[in-house]
């Protein structure tokens, strides 16, 4: 069993959550009629979460809140879920229902409330009125700890996570710091795939790809801004990356296109399922069977070094100040995607912006390996991602047009390829009347794509029978809809888009109903630039040298992407060289 420190739901440890059945209890109170603050008995209440209803059971004794229980086997894993598993236990500890929601979880963690709200509703209860329960202990001083480990990975994210699990195989001592009450980290949210090439499945399938193609999309996608060396290392170690999840419990099936690939490589789990939540759910699963310590809830603030080696960390918790001694630290913290005041001091036209980003990616890992003489590379490179719901920030996977879906604008036409890099698509719907588009696609692209029911489930998709009903529904011109539709279907059978000189992504038409359609505009989403690496995955100053000890892996790092990732290129980078950096610490530990 892994060792969770500083873990925020302590109540989740000592308090039954036994469910209950629906005002099972016959013999109740009524608070009118004696001194007894709430009618006991079991009630029950429902709230729509972000994957789907959650069910709160709440049993009330006279004068208390005994137990609740939450169901809601729909919220995203590691995310939501932990909403759903933690936060009851929080609401009977404090006798309310106004706790603190989970940081990145806040959809699922207002369900859960609202759930347990509408139960107690139905008892009779007053929420407003209810007091929290007083602290049984006054809170007292910080205490300190001091933990010894041969490698520290601070982030727990698909780097840390992939970084981890290679040192534990290597028979070394490691553990992981998070600080926020998951794992997951930005990988969580990852939709659409993994970019490799050369790969055993896309021999099986039939795919015809090179790891020389893969470098020179990838330059050519960045704008050649970057690090040459980092892309072919990136490339030349896919194949073998696909080969190591399979050899983990996560296989990527299937192939399909994202923006900016010359040939089909975006490995994705069968059924087009959102990779993120599925690599994340077998690493974690993989961290337990290797018993790795993970330290939740714990925040990395300074990097330790003796004279120039990184030989540490301290954190924090809310209850514990940690010294961590290492021999190697692995820096595996994320971009600054959902730090605003960030990335605007170098990309200032970006205030306002919604972020797909995870809220913990906040840059914490830059500060720290530049405070000690860490070199920055490529920060102003910040991309947008083009297909981002505005009012929930959730993006709508590159998958769904590499699946055949095409953009269209007020007016109820194409005006781009909808492949293009990211960052040019992202410039053409800017461009758009109101500065949005539509995403439109069909049935037959949704069965194809699993990871589409989660947008049908969270309301963000309008459907209609026929093109000219889903026109009126989202208010655009349904002959000029119909005929946009007709003319992409053309362009399909003929292998030949004559408006934009679409060549991926087409080899499916869209005329099987009902029709969708999911409106969208940029939003922040992947922060290329971050700390200066070479192909070691080590740390380099700002003289050009290696910082002894330190490595880092994923978005923490920069020059990999250049001035814009390629979709599939982040899955990639958080595999790849998340194993070089464990490989490198071990050898560095020799």
């Amino acid at each position: 069993m892994k060792k969770i420190f500083a873990l925020l739901m302590i109540a989740v440890m000592t308090l039954s959550l036994a469910a209950c059945g629906k005002t099972k209890d016959e013999t109740t109170t009524n608070p009118e009629t004696t001194n007894a603050k709430f009618k006991a008995g079991t009630y029950e209440g429902t709230a729509k979460g972000f994957g789907g209803d959650i069910v709160a059971t709440v049993k009330l004794s006279d004068d208390k809140i005994e137990d609740i229980t939450v169901v809601g086997d729909s919220e995203t894993e590691n995310i939501g879920s932990v909403a759903v598993e933690t936060l009851p236990a929080l609401m009977v500890q404090k006798q309310t229902v106004d706790v603190d929601g989970v940081s990145g979880a806040t959809v699922s963690s207002d369900a859960v409330k609202a759930a347990v709200t509408n139960a107690l509703e139905s008892a009779g209860v007053d929420v407003s009125a209810l007091v929290p329960a007083e602290a049984e202990e006054a809170e007292t001083a910080k205490t300190e700890e001091t933990l010894d480990y041969d490698v520290v990975v601070i982030g727990g994210g698909g780097a840390g996570m992939t970084s981890a699990i290679e040192l534990k195989n290597a028979g070394l001592n490691v553990v992981i710091l998070e600080k926020m009450p998951m794992l997951g980290g930005n990988s969580v949210k990852a939709t659409g795939g993994m970019n490799a090439a050369e790969t055993k499945v896309q021999e099986k399938l039939g795919i015809k790809d090179s790891v020389e193609q893969f470098v020179q999309d990838t330059m050519t996608g960045g704008h050649n801004l970057n690090n040459i060396d980092l892309v072919r290392t990136l490339a030349e170690n896919s194949a073998d990356a696909i080969d190591w999840l399979e050899s983990i419990g996560a296989p990527l099936s299937e192939v399909t296109f994202s923006g900016g690939a010359t040939n089909k490589r975006c490995h994705r789990p069968e059924g087009g399922a959102a990779v993120g939540s599925y690599l994340v759910d077998v690493f974690s699963k993989d961290l337990d069977k290797l018993d790795i310590d993970v330290m939740l809830n714990t925040k990395a603030t300074e990097l330790m070094m003796d004279n120039g080696k990184a030989v540490g960390v301290k954190a924090e918790s809310d209850s514990t100040d940690y010294t961590i001694n290492a021999k190697a630290v692995i820096l595996a913290t994320g971009g600054f995607g959902a730090n605003e005041e960030l990335y605007t001091k170098y990309r200032p036209e970006l205030a306002g912006y919604v972020t797909t980003n995870a809220p913990g990616a906040t840059g914490d890992g830059i500060v720290m390996a530049e405070a000690v003489g860490a070199n920055l590379v490529d920060m102003e490179q910040i991309q947008t991602h083009p297909t981002v719901e505005q009012t929930t920030s959730i993006m709508i996977t590159e998958g769904v047009r590499g699946e055949g879906a095409i953009l269209v604008n007020q007016s109820g036409k194409r005006f781009t390829d909808e492949l293009l890099t990211r960052d040019v698509v992202s410039d053409a719907i800017v461009k758009q009347e109101g500065n949005y588009a539509y995403i439109v696609f069909d049935q037959a692209l949704r069965d194809r794509l699993s990871a589409i029911d989660s947008y049908v489930e969270n309301g963000i998709t309008v459907q209609a029978d026929t093109i000219e009903e889903l026109a009126g529904l989202i208010n655009v011109d349904s002959a000029t809809l119909a005929e946009t539709l007709s003319t992409w279907n053309k362009a399909v059978e003929a292998k030949k888009d004559a408006e934009f000189d679409r060549t991926t992504g087409m080899d499916y038409d869209l005329t099987t109903g009902p029709y969708y359609a999911i409106k969208i505009a940029p939003g922040v989403h992947h922060t290329m630039g971050g700390l200066e690496i070479d192909t070691q995955a080590e740390v380099m100053n700002t003289e050009g040298n290696v910082i002894s000890g330190l490595f880092a892996a994923g978005e923490v790092t920069g020059g990999i992407h250049g001035g814009n990732r390629i979709g599939g290129n982040a899955v990639a980078d958080i595999v790849v060289f998340g194993r070089i950096a464990a490989a490198s610490a071990i050898d560095y530990l020799k």
